[in-house]
């Protein structure tokens, strides 16, 4: 995406019926974004011009653009392509596995907007082809399987909070791998190698945010030569992301169930990016509360 001095920011807000976007915008509405909500795809254009004017006091604006647009929709990929070329237009996918987003449909009682006369899943299929260019495009993937509104509310305020924007948001999510990889990543680092605090009965209990924990994990031998080489292997490709434009990634760093090695890894990893320029490190830990 090519870049540019101005200091207007668009952002369309896109994805899956079910997938949250209207919590997102409320988020973001709360931020004191300008949100528009079910905006025909044809006046994108019009109004990333008057947010982007001059004159305009619009410094922050968000647009939500979906399959409620009925044939309006049609057109809504191309002038989503067209804007995406622009500089300081963002695209934010919003995104769920289908079995979530049957769930959540029918625990409103709602259709599916694309359901017509079939099934919840046959909708749910059809938006899945129709917005699948839009999401390979996007700047910004959000898959939501995991959360609450909630805890999206909080994913959005930190990544669109009002100061000044890092050059990269990166959060470090660990993980159990016995619970399935996370979608939506960008990297994945494996932390089985290590000896697992699980078997140990005075750690069994505890996480990793715990110093007992974190202290058998990090001195294991081979555990600091390499975080050492990840680390420098980070600022390389954080580096290529900040020439690329891409403000936000996500690294996943896994151990068996998620509430160890992983936890504990993740915590010193923060620690240690703190000093590179122009990176702000979030994390969050989706399994360490599992039994």
């Amino acid at each position: 995406m090519p870049q540019s001095s101005s200091d207007h920011d668009v952002l369309i807000v896109t994805g899956m019926s079910g997938a949250g976007r209207s919590t997102a915008g409320n988020a973001l509405e709360d931020l004191g974004w300008y949100v528009v909500d079910n905006l025909p795809p044809q006046m994108l254009q019009p109004l990333v011009d008057v947010a982007q004017g001059a004159e305009s006091d619009m410094k922050r604006v968000a647009c939500v653009v979906d399959v409620r647009g009925g044939k309006l929709f049609e057109h809504a990929r191309e002038a989503i392509m067209d804007l995406a070329e622009r500089a300081n237009v963002q695209i934010m996918y919003l995104d769920a596995t289908d079995d979530v987003l049957v769930r959540r449909f029918e625990q409103v009682r709602r259709p599916h907007p694309l359901q017509g006369q079939g099934t919840l899943l046959e909708g749910i299929t059809r938006e899945r082809e129709l917005m699948q260019e839009i999401r390979e495009r996007s700047d910004i993937v959000i898959d939501t399987s995991e959360m609450n509104l909630h805890q999206l509310s909080t994913v959005i305020t930190e990544r669109f909070h009002g100061g000044k924007e890092p050059g990269v948001s990166l959060t470090l999510l660990s993980f159990g791998f016995k619970y399935g990889l996370p979608t939506d990543v960008d990297m994945v680092w494996d932390m089985r190698f290590v000896a697992n605090p699980y078997w140990q009965p005075e750690l069994k209990s505890l996480t990793g945010t715990d110093s007992a924990v974190s202290d058998y994990v990090l001195t294991q031998e081979g555990v600091a030569q390499y975080l050492d080489k990840q680390v420098d292997a980070l600022r390389i490709v954080l580096g290529g992301y900040r020439e690329e434009n891409k403000r936000f990634a996500t690294l996943a760093i896994g151990c068996t169930g998620g509430k160890h090695r992983s936890v504990a890894t993740a915590i010193e990893l923060a620690d240690r990016l703190k000093e590179i320029p122009g990176v702000t490190v979030s994390i969050r830990h989706r399994d360490a509360g599992r039994e």
